[in-house]
């Protein structure tokens, strides 16, 4: 794992695991001492959870942990899964070129790689990888200006990002059963592409988004028995009244 990976995760779980606190301000000094790394890999660290929606950049500098509630996810994911679709039927109604179409291939066989390798610790940082690159092709074939910037602003809303993932020694057999699903969803997306099937590429992508939103909930469900264990990591939400 690089430095910058191993500074986002370990970043990623004081805040999930409530050691820092929403509102709380931080500095990349601060995350430097607390995770013992160097500060150019923190500084990538913050930027990236600040553009995955987790912090919030102060003006005069630093970053803010940012506040969500249950229901902000929940509707962050209908909204991520409504216009993906839209994506994947726009793409699959205008046609690919060989070259998106091999691009997109190739991401999915990275991903069929790793279920398939004989390695007993699942290589999710290179999983996020290949998913990253299958969702932001499609966000590009879809070959829509307007389309693509509503996606960005998305992108920057709490666990919104395609690669959000929660990840603990706990979590990790509930992850490899969503990630198996995902996969069979990736392959169905990319048949309907190529197939110029728009309205079935839409719908596996809408519920693509909802297989993300029940590893969530799952997460969440087992907060209780996570909190009692010191390496596991869970989101801690707002009570919305």
């Amino acid at each position: 794992m690089s430095q910058t990976l191993s500074a986002m995760v370990g970043l990623r779980n004081l805040i999930l695991s409530g050691e820092l606190l929403p509102g709380e301000r931080i500095s990349e000094n601060l995350v430097a001492q607390r995770l013992n790394a160097s500060r150019t890999p923190v500084r990538a660290a913050l930027m990236r959870l600040a553009s995955d929606g987790l912090l919030d950049p102060i003006p005069s500098g630093g970053f803010t942990v940012r506040a969500f509630t249950e229901r902000d996810i929940r509707d962050a994911c209908e909204v991520r899964g409504s216009l993906e679709g839209l994506a994947a039927r726009l793409a699959a109604e205008r046609g690919l070129s060989s070259d998106t179409l091999n691009k997109l291939r190739d991401a999915v066989q990275g991903m069929d790689a790793l279920f398939a390798s004989e390695d007993r610790r699942f290589d999710v940082d290179a999983y996020i990888a290949f998913n990253g690159i299958f969702h932001d092709t499609i966000h590009a074939a879809s070959d829509s200006a307007i389309l693509r910037r509503q996606l960005d602003q998305l992108m920057s809303l709490p666990f919104a990002s395609p690669s959000a993932f929660i990840e603990s020694d706990d979590s990790r057999p509930i992850l490899r059963t969503i990630l198996i699903v995902a996969q069979e969803q990736h392959r169905a997306v990319l048949e309907a592409i190529e197939q110029r099937q728009s309205a079935r590429a839409e719908v596996v992508m809408r519920e693509h988004a909802q297989n993300w939103l029940r590893y969530f909930m799952k997460i969440r469900g087992q907060e209780k028995q996570l909190r009692l264990k010191p390496n596991g990591t869970v989101v801690h939400l707002r009570q919305r009244a």
